[in-house]
């Protein structure tokens, strides 16, 4: 296993990270645990995971999984980085969502119970603070369809003075080591830290964002500001639900789905990237994987197998060394956006 720093900071993570977002609703318990001693034994020291993963009914199965494995002993938590987020909704209440010092205290400590320990390395914002939630969001979360109105003259975001404040407490209280935050734009990254150091604290350490071949958008101003303000980039979606790991497996039906409008949409670069692949002798998400562990502002991207196999497999991404010819012809079937900005589309 390669390790690296995360970000500016002196904690040291290994450059997979393992995903947990299918443990509860995908994955049973057993084999959770199976894929998680496993990717112990790999040396993978990173678990990521979410209160919100796991179930529809707000119950944080997800954590209680992780819990349940680490409550196992035999030197799990002390050698792992485990990471969880704070954001959206845990209850039907008015208050259970969101980044309000009221739900980040909550949240926490229910993180705390459901994983089973004292305290919480990375603690994410799941998301940017940005108010009522949509119909949409409403809907898909199951909640109900109130209206909250807000002081005309306020931001429909929580202050980053709140915000700050309460991840303060929980530093000094020891129940979280490190705040990261998770689908910020760039600018939204400048403002968290700058006001992180006004208060002289320590603020955003990592950023987790969407980022493969086929969606670079981050390579605008999200990756710019992480380099900037020495955060690490984590990537989630490393190989965009499927479309860059070859041949869909059978059974994932509704993935599937989700994906035929994009196989269509990309045909002609998934049959150019699947020859240049067999070109190298290497399988499609490995050289995916390779590709963003050559980005030098990326700690690691969040792997998510379906077996012990693909999981052992993985570690092949950290062999592959990609020359600047193979990385041109990648950049030629997966174009980016030009660039960072504004040079990406102005002079």
């Amino acid at each position: 296993m390669q390790y690296t720093h995360l970000g500016r900071t002196g904690l040291i993570v290994s450059r997979l990270c393992l995903g947990t977002m299918m443990f509860g609703p995908i994955r049973s318990e057993k084999e959770s645990h199976t894929m998680l001693d496993k990717a112990f034994d790999l040396g993978i020291n990173f678990i990521d995971t979410a209160n919100m993963y796991g179930s529809q009914d707000f119950a944080g199965e997800t954590e209680k999984i992780i819990g349940n494995w680490l409550a196992q002993g035999n030197g799990r938590r002390e050698q792992i980085v485990l990471t969880t987020k704070v954001f959206g909704p845990m209850g039907h209440g008015v208050n259970d969502r969101g980044l309000s010092a009221y739900h980040i205290r909550q949240a926490c400590e229910n993180s705390l119970r459901r994983l089973k320990t004292d305290h919480i390395d990375i603690y994410f914002m799941h998301h940017i603070d940005r108010g009522e939630p949509t119909s949409a969001d409403k809907e898909s979360w199951g909640l109900p369809d109130r209206q909250i109105s807000r002081p005309s003259h306020l931001k429909h975001e929580t202050p980053w003075e709140e915000i700050w404040q309460a991840m303060e407490l929980l530093v000094q209280q020891g129940k979280v080591l490190y705040i990261g935050s998770s689908n910020f734009a760039g600018w939204h990254i400048a403002q968290a830290c700058e006001k992180a150091a006004a208060r002289s604290f320590l603020g955003l350490t990592c950023e987790q964002s969407i980022y493969n071949l086929s969606n670079r958008t981050v390579e605008l101003e999200v990756i710019p500001a992480c380099r900037e303000y020495g955060l690490g980039l984590i990537a989630w979606s490393p190989l965009a639900v499927g479309l860059l790991a070859g041949k869909l497996p059978e059974g994932e039906i509704g993935r599937r789905r989700h994906l035929d409008e994009t196989i269509k949409t990309h045909h002609e670069k998934l049959i150019a990237y699947d020859s240049l692949c067999k070109e190298l002798g290497e399988k499609p998400a490995d050289v995916a994987l390779a590709w963003l562990l050559h980005n030098p502002v990326l700690t690691a991207p969040i792997i998510g197998p379906r077996t012990v196999a693909q999981l052992t497999g993985s570690l092949r991404a950290l062999e592959i060394h990609l020359n600047d010819g193979i990385m041109g012809r990648l950049e030629k079937i997966w174009p980016g956006p030009g660039g960072e900005a504004p040079e990406a589309y102005a002079w």
